[in-house]
């Protein structure tokens, strides 16, 4: 599934542009560990946490900031829908396999640091959080030097869908408890 509005390989060239060390992944994962650790999408001060790790603590140029806010609107509707939909923010299923395996471990290296900035204190979360959180720490320390074959495509799959329904963990248990709201439905 392909992410339609927020082009991992855009934004990426964009941060290039603006000699942003992070990628695309990287951001999107710090932005969902945020949410996820329940970060509060209305107060502001996220992106001053944000401008400190991957800006040098300074504000990020209005085009940046553009796509991150797109980018972040866009992954609350993703994690607010009931259907599971989240989709990470990865480079495209044509890119070569190690491109794919070191965008996932930025994704999950953002989403732990945004999820630290965001949560200090494991003792409330539960057993599943703390596996997952456990899990993605050995991720992190995962070879991304894979050959190109079918049992490698299959692994890296499989951690992905792994990390995706886990960060869907995160966020349904810590995650900001305002929901969209919408018309309450009534029946007669």
């Amino acid at each position: 599934m392909k992410n339609s509005e927020v082009n991992y390989e855009a934004v990426s060239a964009l941060l290039h542009r603006h000699n942003v060390l992070s990628d695309a992944a990287e951001v999107h994962g710090i932005l969902c560990g945020m949410l996820s650790g329940g970060m509060d999408p209305d107060n502001t001060q996220w992106q001053e946490a944000l401008c400190d790790y991957i800006n040098a603590g300074e504000p990020l140029p209005g085009e940046i900031n553009e796509a991150v806010e797109a980018m972040l609107s866009q992954l609350l509707l993703q994690l607010r829908s009931e259907d599971f939909s989240m989709v990470m923010c990865l480079p495209d299923e044509e890119a070569p396999i190690e491109e794919r395996g070191q965008a996932v471990i930025a994704w999950v290296q953002g989403f732990l640091l945004g999820f630290g900035v965001q949560k200090q204190e494991l003792l409330s979360c539960s057993e599943d959080v703390k596996e997952a959180l456990k899990d993605f720490s050995d991720i992190i320390q995962m070879d991304a030097d894979m050959p190109e074959t079918d049992e490698s495509e299959q692994a890296l799959y499989e951690v992905m869908e792994y990390v995706r329904i886990s960060a869907l963990l995160c966020y349904s248990e810590l995650g900001s408890s305002d929901k969209p709201k919408g018309p309450s439905r009534t029946l007669h």
